[in-house]
């Protein structure tokens, strides 16, 4: 007896699977208008209230002000605002009321940003709840069993209660061991679309896979590009049914990372805004006679990380190619042989004050083997190799591991990059960071040779 009470009185250790909650902050970059915005949603849920939302505006960003919407079907909908005036963060708080999928609206009175989120449940496994409940009966029993044993004097009184009390017992610790061991289910958001259902009770999902196993595997998906009036805009659709691809997760800080490459050379890091299922919109200045050509790097629910293609032609016939910006940092290369690991190595200002940008120290594109001549685009838009590279935020100590504070200024001021050039030619090779939340690029080429 005294060890069953040793055994209900400690306990069992927490489960890996006790609950389906919120362990990170949503961090996606924007590129809302003429903003290039960091939209922060600060983790909310298990437990319901506050939406605490940041924005960090860049400079180059025009100021004003930006509507924020908290919506859900059927749910109680939130709204806020900010307004933009020195780079940096502003904050707004909006409320949630309930769990599931949800979207932050990003308005600037042109155009509506619609940031999907996923507010948890408090979610206890089915062992789990067994276990709870095994030693609470186990407990109950005991507590029978003894009492019939010190009231009547006859042991026999108290079998029943203490049989049931083992019964229990072995169900607790079955439980227990289950809960501390077992996988946890599909987790909505990451696994499988969220849906109301399913955020509350995704072990529902558990129980029908184990007649009809769902493959949550996701084909390719398909990018057409048009552009009028300085708007971008992007239409992806699912490869097998052609209907929306509404499933990007967030990579790399950010729903879709796209590169374009300019008729004059240049390179534009721009960040569409969701303003519809699988459609997506950024301001781009497409008056340069020529092709612009672009990357558009994605992370599909199910579907891994996708590069895909495509270009628009420059709208004017007689505008001249736009001059190239000037370079803001120096890159020097030590460039090895096509196939063997080179060192780029950018460099910005002299003092260590950088800070992450997109949760990086530095992010290097490369676009090539290039001839020589003009229409850069319309050559880029054929070259094999297309790179996105980083330079990772130095570990520290005592860290949570979730997305680097945009707000730290200390890293650099040279940023190191290791590539391997597939082929040998000449590269186009552009790195970027941020500092005093200014977005600075450093372009330069590279000739590869052969091995």
């Amino acid at each position: 007896m005294i060890g069953l009470l040793v055994v209900m009185t400690v306990g069992v250790p927490a489960a890996r699977a006790d609950g389906i909650g919120s362990d990170a902050d949503v961090h996606v970059a924007q590129s809302l208008g003429g903003r290039e915005l960091t939209v922060t949603i600060r983790r909310v849920g298990p437990v319901l209230g506050p939406l605490h939302v940041d924005v960090v505006t860049h400079h180059g960003d025009p100021p004003g002000a930006l509507q924020l919407t908290a919506s859900a079907p059927g749910a109680t909908t939130s709204r806020g605002q900010v307004r933009l005036g020195t780079p940096g963060i502003h904050s707004a708080t909006l409320n949630v009321d309930r769990a599931g999928p949800w979207e932050l609206i990003v308005d600037d009175g042109h155009t509506a940003a619609r940031i999907p989120f996923l507010v948890p449940a408090q979610v206890i496994p089915p062992w789990k709840k067994a276990s709870d409940y095994g030693f609470f009966a186990a407990g109950a029993l005991l507590i029978v069993a003894l009492a019939a044993t010190l009231r009547t004097r006859r042991n026999w009184m108290a079998l029943v209660p203490a049989t049931g009390m083992m019964v229990a017992l072995t169900v607790a610790v079955t439980g227990a061991t289950l809960s501390a061991y077992s996988p946890p289910p599909p987790q909505p958001g990451q696994d499988l679309d969220p849906t109301l259902e399913n955020v509350r009770d995704p072990y529902a999902r558990v129980a029908a896979n184990s007649q009809n196993p769902v493959d949550y595997s996701r084909p390719p998906v398909n990018m057409s590009v048009s552009a009028s009036q300085a708007t971008l805009r992007l239409n992806l659709t699912d490869s097998s049914t052609g209907r929306p691809a509404d499933d990007l997760l967030i990579h790399h800080g950010a729903l879709i990372h796209l590169i374009v490459v300019s008729p004059g050379g240049t390179m534009s890091h721009v960040h569409p805004v969701r303003v519809a299922p699988g459609r997506y919109e950024a301001k781009l200045d497409t008056r340069e006679r020529g092709t612009y050509a672009m990357s558009a790097e994605i992370a599909r629910r199910g579907g891994g990380v996708q590069l895909l293609r495509g270009s628009v032609d420059g709208q004017s016939s007689t505008a001249p190619p736009t001059a190239a910006p000037p370079s803001q940092g120096q890159i020097t290369a030590t460039v090895a042989p096509a196939g063997i690991p080179s060192t780029i190595r950018a460099r910005f200002g002299d003092t260590p004050d950088l800070q992450p940008w997109l949760g990086m120290v530095g992010h290097m594109m490369v676009v090539g083997p290039l001839p020589h001549g003009p229409d850069v685009g319309k050559h880029a838009l054929i070259a094999p190799v297309w790179s996105h590279a980083h330079a990772m935020v130095p570990p520290t100590i005592g860290a949570s591991g979730g997305q680097p504070d945009e707000t730290v200024a200390r890293y650099g001021p040279e940023i190191d990059f290791t590539y391997s050039f597939a082929l040998p030619g000449r590269y186009k090779v552009w790195v970027q960071a941020e500092r005093d939340y200014a977005i600075l690029t450093a372009p330069t080429e590279i000739e590869v040779r052969l091995p």
